[in-house]
């Protein structure tokens, strides 16, 4: 039995070092026939099951010694492995953040909750060298483990990883760039899972939502402040997400929460909220030269936390400045979550790790029943 020890997996993850990393900690499993050398000119053919069946052959330059190398030149070597791994980066907190980011438990059934790769060895000169490919789209992977199954050859599925990988995203699931075009929005299938959306805005969450197929199907905006900016937002909500059923009130969230949330789907599969960030933001209080908490903003959480009560949503999710962390607001509402039994995980991050172009960072608050 050979034991081998694994060395600590880099600080920060390069694709380039997906064996050193990751794929030693992959198995491959592989059938062979193990052979043995009697004393009679014979050989014994050891099936996988135990089985033994001497066979009457003359010997005519059989190696003494069984060379694994030449099993795995015959068997190994022939095909590569998929694996799922997750790429790790430090974070400007010192805290260690893994991608892709999931909400609640990773699922290992989900290949979107995992990045994945495809190794192999060739061999160079004589000596068998790894070879990986990286960032596999989760979409191909289906696709790859049927070909593994049907016995495709390694450079077919090579071949089908490369172009999966080149393969450039239909102009229909552009959303940010065709969302004016309602014949190439996003389609959602009738049993969509559904979200309510507390201080909507103009519709970016939604937007997103629509886009990870999910149904938004009301949204609260209004700033008492403005209000006339707030129903022109509702008009522009309302055209961009009324196909999706998706209704606008131009009521403030703690008006709402007077209501009992009339109206309002009980046990939604997300609910959001993005409270008003202007007391918050280091840029926003910097520039006008005041900041702090509110009474309004505390009102805000506490509406927030009926929401939750009442709604009782599988997930409910957060977005803020940073600084919204150390806010009374802030404790208000992850008090409520824990009274309700929500696993509470909430953590700073940097949206260009998510595709935006520019460093952007936010509170992200992800809470499951």
């Amino acid at each position: 039995m050979n034991i081998f020890h694994k060395s600590a997996t880099p600080e920060k993850f390069l694709e380039d070092d997906l064996e050193a990393a990751q794929i030693h900690s992959q198995e491959c499993l592989y059938s062979y026939i193990k052979k043995k050398n009697l004393l009679h000119d014979t050989e014994v053919h050891q099936t996988p099951s135990g089985f033994t069946a001497p066979v009457d052959i003359t010997l005519s330059a059989t190696p003494k010694k069984f060379l694994e190398d030449d099993l795995k030149s015959i068997q190994l070597h022939s095909q590569g492995c998929l694996y799922p791994y997750l790429e790790k980066k430090k974070l400007l907190d010192g805290t260690i953040a893994f991608y892709p980011r999931v909400i609640c438990e990773r699922d290992p059934n989900n290949p979107t909750h995992y990045r994945w790769g495809y190794n192999w060895e060739e061999r160079v000169d004589g000596v068998w060298k790894g070879r990986s490919i990286g960032s596999i789209p989760p979409g191909a992977v289906h696709m790859i483990r049927l070909m593994q199954q049907q016995g495709a050859i390694r450079e077919d599925i090579i071949a089908f990883i490369k172009k999966a990988k080149t393969k450039k995203t239909s102009p229909k699931l552009d959303v940010c760039k065709n969302f004016d075009n309602t014949k190439i929005k996003p389609t959602l299938p009738d049993d969509a899972p559904i979200a309510v959306v507390l201080f909507a805005g103009g519709g970016g969450i939604e937007a997103g939502m629509a886009q990870a197929g999910i149904r938004p199907v009301i949204a609260v905006e209004f700033d008492p402040s403005k209000p006339d900016l707030s129903r022109a937002i509702a008009k522009t909500h309302h055209r961009n997400f009324s196909e999706y059923g998706c209704r606008v009130v131009q009521l403030t969230v703690q008006e709402v929460a007077q209501s009992g949330f009339l109206g309002f789907p009980r046990h939604p599969d997300y609910l959001h909220a993005s409270p008003v960030c202007a007391n918050f933001s280091q840029a926003h209080t910097a520039k006008a030269g005041k900041g702090g908490e509110t009474n309004d903003d505390l009102t805000a959480a506490i509406a927030i936390t009926e929401a939750i009560r009442q709604l009782q949503p599988r997930v409910f999710t957060l977005e803020n400045v940073p600084r919204y962390q150390n806010s009374q607001s802030f404790s208000i509402i992850l008090s409520a979550l824990e009274l309700e039994g929500y696993s509470v995980d909430y953590s700073v991050i940097n949206m260009a790790d998510f595709g935006l172009p520019q460093a952007r960072r936010r509170l992200v608050s992800s809470d499951c029943q």
